[in-house]
């Protein structure tokens, strides 16, 4: 049953039977989709420019559905049906007309059309995407070239946006000094070798470096740089120095892994947020930073992206994931020692397909165990053994643990990874020079002879995070152009 036709519309219908007649320029151009929906935009002349999301032609009118990635909703466009002719499903096109009150239930405005210029055609017998179809998120993943346009797709990259903000403000809040890392480095800051190697692909510019360096008197070093060089891993070590003049700092950038996992939760490149303080004292200067970091994001998440947030609810993440959160929101995550997870996980060997012992290192069915124990809500686990964290990771008075931090989350995993650094100068010297680094690290140990302060930090895999957020099974349905083993598409 059509809906009534209100005045605006029946006064379109009869100009569009009626000869020409002349169309007034717009008052307000190129106005956004999101703006107009959300009543920001006078009720006048527009025009606005989209793509077409459906097109349905009657007899003597035809309604668009249109939208321009602002927003998740779509603007209903009615036209005269000679205008929409050529027009189809993924067409890009431009629209003159007045905005009026629309009288079909569940939208708040129309775009009556005076104008409509085809700009961008579509064949949608060819176009992967189909109109009114949820497509599987892996099949979109075969199209990263178009699959921004689709609804599910276009809500995660609107998110993440939101999300990359409201970390910035969080920390922008809590006075931290926004730095950028380097990219390339000299550092594995992980040590685990993991690291993408940087050189010339052009042999001819290492030919003419060696030139120059002849000429200086000096041709013994075969690369570009002073030494190896590599993608960053981390941009902690670098955060390190500049907390010794700013106090709170933190990054927000890409970061290169290049280990051989084809799971759901790695990714190649991915972004990392991390961040530097002074003055900590426990770990629980720590984790009350994470604890804040997550909920305020979150928080905004909810508030600011309703109707993408309920996309994800309604078409991907499991039921009950939003009541998950608010529960996260109001509830204190809980820690517990990395002892107190192993007694917990040797009572349940019998459920679990990795057994472990004390010393070995927690796999992600454990660390789900362990998060599904307490309640599914976030859990810190505290106090690794000093062998399986890095060197800088500050030692503990038993001399067995070191004072790090992971926060587990429901079927990611581990989430934040975050260590008190060891600012005791002989002691670190001690671990460096056991790892025979003390040459290429000694710079490192200046910072502890020159006004050290006590400091630590901690990072955060931000597509783990939308990830979790978002109850998504893949990672690569985070980020517009994954890059895994054996896939960099575009």
């Amino acid at each position: 049953m059509a809906a009534p036709m209100s005045c605006c519309r029946r006064a379109l219908l009869q100009r569009f039977r009626g000869q020409s007649y002349c169309i007034r320029p717009p008052v307000r151009l190129s106005s956004s989709i999101s703006k107009i929906l959300n009543g920001d935009v006078e009720k006048t002349e527009l025009s606005v420019t989209g793509w077409v999301k459906s097109v349905r032609d009657q007899k003597e009118v035809a309604f668009l559905h249109m939208n321009d990635g602002s927003c998740n909703e779509h603007l209903q466009v009615v036209a005269r049906p000679e205008m929409v002719e050529n027009v189809t499903y993924g067409s890009y096109v431009k629209v003159k007309g007045q905005l009026v009150d629309s009288p079909k239930d569940g939208q708040t405005f129309e775009l009556l059309a005076e104008d409509l210029k085809l700009i961008g055609s579509c064949d949608p017998d060819v176009y992967p995407f189909k109109p009114r179809t949820h497509h599987p998120l892996v099949y979109g993943r075969e199209y990263p070239h178009l699959r921004p346009r689709t609804n599910i797709f276009g809500a995660a990259m609107r998110i993440r946006n939101a999300a990359t903000m409201a970390l910035h403000s969080f920390f922008q809040q809590e006075g931290y000094l926004h730095v950028h890392t380097p990219v390339i480095t000299t550092n594995d800051c992980e040590g685990a070798g993991e690291v993408f190697r940087v050189e010339p692909h052009r042999k001819e510019i290492m030919e003419d470096i060696k030139k120059e360096d002849e000429k200086e008197g000096d041709s013994s070093n075969p690369h570009f740089f002073s030494a190896p060089a590599f993608l960053t891993v981390s941009g902690q070590l670098h955060l390190e120095v500049l907390t010794g003049a700013f106090s709170k700092v933190y990054t927000f950038g890409p970061t290169f892994r290049a280990e051989n996992s084809r799971d759901r939760l790695h990714l190649a490149e991915f972004y990392m947020v991390e961040a530097e303080l002074t003055d900590t004292h426990s770990l629980h200067d720590l984790t009350e930073v994470i604890e804040k970091t997550v909920k305020h994001t979150t928080e905004a998440l909810l508030t600011n992206c309703q109707s993408d947030m309920k996309t994800y609810f309604k078409h991907v993440a499991p039921s009950e994931h939003h009541t998950h959160l608010k529960e996260m929101l109001s509830n204190d995550f809980k820690s517990i020692t990395y002892t107190e997870a192993i007694e917990i996980l040797i009572k349940h060997n019998e459920e679990l397909t990795f057994k472990l012992q004390w010393g070995d290192d927690l796999k992600k069915e454990h660390e789900k165990f362990l998060v599904s124990h307490f309640g599914s809500l976030p859990l810190f686990v505290t106090d690794f053994p000093l062998e399986l964290k890095p060197f800088y990771a500050r030692s503990n008075e038993d001399g067995k643990t070191a004072a790090a931090v992971d926060l587990l989350v429901p079927d990611v995993g581990e989430l934040f990874g975050g260590t008190i650094r060891e600012e005791r100068y002989d002691i670190l010297r001690e671990k460096i020079n056991k790892l025979g680094l003390e040459a290429d690290l000694m710079w490192y140990l200046d910072l502890r002879r020159f006004g050290s302060a006590p400091h630590g930090g901690f990072g955060m895999g931000f597509e783990r995070y939308l990830q979790y957020v978002l109850g998504l099974q893949n990672i690569r349905d985070t980020i517009p152009f994954p890059r895994t083993v054996r896939s960099c598409r575009l």
